[in-house]
């Protein structure tokens, strides 16, 4: 493996395990919560990831192409990234708000 290979590597790592761990975290809130606006964020977050691992999977261990590995990662980010726009954008169900009064 060369240095260019390695670093590429390395980067998607880094990717994998912080994008899992951040879905994971916003998987969590959403499952708390029940906002739509955070299942399609985890949603969007995760086919980033996904694309991440199925870009490099198809580079280092079947015969395609870098080329090819590329097209898969980049359709996996660019619908990644329409998800997580659509996260910004999903009407939010209104928290309620405590007033406090106190009487005195």
């Amino acid at each position: 493996m060369d240095a260019l290979t390695t670093a590429v590597v390395a980067a998607n790592t880094v990717t994998l395990v912080f994008g899992s761990a951040i879905v994971l975290l916003a998987y969590r809130a959403y499952a708390r919560t029940g906002s739509r606006a955070l299942r399609a964020l985890s949603a969007g977050l995760g086919l980033v990831t996904l694309g991440t691992l199925l870009g490099g999977t198809l580079h280092q261990l079947t015969a395609s192409s870098l080329l090819q590995s590329i097209v898969v990662q980049s359709g996996f980010t660019a619908l990644g990234f329409v998800v997580l726009a659509y996260s910004l954008f999903v009407e939010r169900t209104p928290t309620p708000t405590v007033v406090s009064s106190t009487t005195e």
